[in-house]
């Protein structure tokens, strides 16, 4: 199934919260009930936020429908929506999109929405068959490939298919991957709950690995490349990506493997700059203190918690999108 979709009147998701134990489908029908679901993380990674915020749009003119809002209440609604998460671009493009059809009507708002699902899915099939391309010619001696990723950047975080296990996707369906290491990703643990379970789906051998072995796995010389999504790439060629990312790209950097980020062309932000400019997402300091509800660290404990970090256009050898390819450490920009 989708990860997100549109059917009998609502938006229906796949709870991300709850896997890998349990696959649960969530049919959210107002805006509050989306705008939640995005805080905590049931539908997350930046082509599925950028579907929910299309769709988002639609659930509030229903709402300001049912419920008799005045135009200034769906235009806040509606704004909310669209700062629920910051580094994230696809969710405030996906808002835009949507918004901008809104003085046509309900039904182009939601044909709107529906045609970015579409585009969506075509997208990163597109770009899994270009990035399996990419990565054999990068690693022409191997004749199948040890990839490191971190977060989640399948399906998952998409509407389908996936940016860079959509990358391993592809390449696995040519008989090309030997292992995929996957980050576990504190302190949510999306690599160890989702992209773990997205990989046992595709039969993929794979390990989990903590965090902090994973710039030590490339140092020993076990990894053949790295591939990582992106939540918004800058006008330099900066990426930001979920938090530990930057570290897997000075170790690769190091070991002189290639670096290869893997996202939809919707993410490049040409009106940000650079790095500095992407405003970093600071979740609840509770996710780093408490695991499964219980306190880990004593009661006067103070955690710092960003959910996002940059990595410097220098480190990046290649950006893959359903586009193009263009290679940041040759001096090639967005």
């Amino acid at each position: 199934m989708r990860t997100i979709d549109w059917g009998d009147g609502a938006v229906v998701i796949l709870d991300q919260t709850a896997l890998p134990h349990e696959l649960r489908v969530v049919h959210l029908t107002d805006i509050d009930g989306m705008i939640s679901a995005i805080t905590r993380l049931a539908v997350r990674g930046a082509p599925a936020l950028g579907a929910a915020g299309a769709l988002g749009v639609v659930l509030a003119v229903e709402q300001a429908a049912r419920e008799g809002w005045e135009q200034e209440e769906l235009d806040g609604a509606i704004d909310r929506l669209r700062a629920t998460r910051p580094t994230a671009v696809n969710l405030s493009r996906g808002v835009d999109r949507a918004r901008a059809v809104l003085d046509q009507g309900h039904d182009a708002v939601l044909a709107t929405a529906l045609a970015l699902l579409e585009e969506d899915s075509q997208a990163n099939r597109a770009m899994g068959e270009r990035g399996a391309d990419l990565l054999v010619e990068l690693c022409p001696t191997a004749q199948r490939l040890r990839i490191h990723t971190h977060c989640n950047a399948g399906s998952l975080a998409c509407v389908e298919w996936g940016t860079a296990l959509g990358v391993v996707r592809s390449l696995h369906e040519r008989g090309g991957v030997e292992l995929v290491y996957a980050d576990e990703t504190r302190p949510l643990l999306q690599g160890a709950r989702l992209t773990a379970w997205e990989l046992e789906q595709m039969g993929v051998d794979y390990r989990v690995v903590v965090d902090g072995a994973g710039p030590s796995l490339i140092a020993r010389g076990e990894v053949d490349v790295v591939v990582v999504g992106a939540d918004r790439i800058a006008a330099n060629g900066d990426v930001a990506n979920k938090i530990g990312t930057y570290p897997l790209a000075l170790a690769a950097a190091r070991a002189g493997i290639p670096f290869v980020v893997a996202a939809p062309e919707t993410t490049v932000d040409l009106d940000t700059p650079g790095g500095a400019a992407i405003a970093i997402e600071d979740r609840d300091e509770a996710e780093v203190l408490t695991l499964n509800g219980a306190r880990m660290s004593p009661s006067s404990a103070r955690a710092v918690n960003p959910a996002f970090d940059v990595t410097p256009a220098d480190l990046v050898t290649a950006v893959v999108t359903d586009e193009r390819i263009f290679r940041p450490t040759r001096g090639e920009r967005p």
